[in-house]
């Protein structure tokens, strides 16, 4: 599969970055703002999550129901997400649709923001926090993330909580919008079959008179220390436990061997907690990963079962999660990799699942990676790096979060 590979900055700062494909059947185009809840100040905890709602009420040319009813019309997969790091808006369509597809999100991503709109967006919200607050796995994963992270905004939570969102007002949105949707804090990529000069020449009509803000991302230190927490609440009928780890961020090239150990310790299928945990139906779900963030990283373990297997259950998770991290076997190295090679070649076949990739490498690493420098970093780990990894970067402080019915 032949790919070339452009990029392009317009005077206001703004990136454009493609992969282009002639022999791709599809084209895909992603708006990426480098602003999510690590970006926020405690009070507009949630802002970036409900921005990211407000995007599709209506600009100065289009209503929301034009938004709608011009993706359908181009017969798009379209969707936007927010994390801790970052907010999205992305679309796949035919070819001859991307020069549509730019506009509209380009339109979009200059929202009209209506206080009408905010105010009745806010119950939608609400709602979603609620549903939320239902789910046991995110109300621990919540918990849990706060108390590993503190102080640092990584703590935040990306809808928010129901007091900031009550809390917050539209010009207070507003404000935070004009700071960090500036065209210098925003890529857009595109992966498929795409011509790239009238892609810059389309998005530079849509976005070339953008203001730039010179807005940054603060990257404070993560101070972690060891800590445990307990939750009752009578009305569940399982027991559930997460603990979390320091990891390798985003940048560290240490992210391959932490993902390649992820996978051997908690991967759903064939991992060591799985057939510790799952197989013999001590757990309902266990799983083990490494999540790399701007700057700071952390491994992640969850757990679900009985509650009368609660305290065996925790004991088997973490004698289970110690002796990967006392040794890997390289038989089990080389299955992980090849699982996540064939995922990552799988994923880099489908321009939609291409064009989130290039978003992701630009907010983290301000480069290009190509899919075979990828693989070779994948492919290259072997049991030493992973031995050199768990050396260099201990499985502690350790922070240990119960839910359950009983303490």
């Amino acid at each position: 599969m032949a790919l070339s590979f452009h990029e392009h900055r317009l005077g206001n700062g703004l990136r454009i970055v493609a992969e282009c494909n002639d022999a791709a059947h599809t084209a895909a185009v992603g708006f990426f703002v480098r602003s999510g809840s690590r970006d926020e100040v405690p009070t507009l905890m949630g802002v970036s999550h409900f921005l990211e709602h407000m995007m599709f009420k209506g600009t100065a040319r289009r209503t929301a129901e034009d938004v709608n009813r011009e993706f359908d019309e181009l017969g798009a997969n379209y969707n936007a997400y927010t994390t801790q790091e970052m907010t999205a808006y992305f679309a796949q369509i035919l070819p001859e649709f991307l020069p549509r597809a730019v506009d509209l999100l380009s339109d979009m991503l200059r929202p009209a923001l209506r206080t009408e709109d905010f105010d009745m967006e806010r119950n939608v919200i609400l709602e979603e926090i609620g549903m939320y607050e239902d789910r046991p796995q995110w109300r621990l994963q919540d918990t849990i993330i706060e108390q590993h992270f503190g102080s640092h905004p990584l703590s935040h939570r990306v809808l928010g909580t129901r007091e900031t969102i009550e809390g917050m007002t539209a010009n207070r949105m507003r404000a935070y919008f004009e700071t960090c949707y500036g065209p210098d804090n925003i890529t857009v990529t595109a992966a498929g079959q795409v011509d790239f000069d009238a892609l810059v020449a389309d998005i530079s009509r849509g976005c070339g008179d953008w203001p730039s803000t010179g807005h940054a991302r603060q990257c404070d230190t993560v101070a972690c220390t060891d800590q445990e927490m307990t939750l009752t609440d009578k009305k569940l009928t399982r027991h559930y436990l997460a603990v979390m780890y320091p990891g390798p961020d985003a940048q560290d090239d240490r992210r391959y061997a932490a993902g390649v150990f992820a996978d051997v310790l908690g991967d759903d299928d064939g991992s060591r907690l799985y057939w510790a945990l799952a197989d013999p139906g001590l757990a309902d779900d266990v799983e083990f990963v490494h999540f790399p963030h701007d700057r700071t990283g952390s491994f992640f373990a969850f757990v679900s079962c009985d509650p009368k297997r609660a305290a065996q259950v925790e004991s088997m998770l973490l004698e289970t999660i110690d002796a990967c991290a006392a040794q890997v076997e390289p038989e089990e190295v080389e299955r992980a990799k090849h699982k996540i090679a064939t995922s990552v070649t799988l994923a880099g076949e489908n321009p939609a699942s291409r064009m989130r990739a290039l978003g992701s490498q630009w907010t983290y690493l301000d480069r290009h990676v190509p899919l075979d420098e990828e693989l070779a970093c994948i492919t290259a780990v072997d049991a030493g790096d992973i031995t050199a990894l768990v050396e260099s970067m201990p499985l502690s402080p350790r922070t240990l979060v119960r839910l359950g019915p009983t303490s």
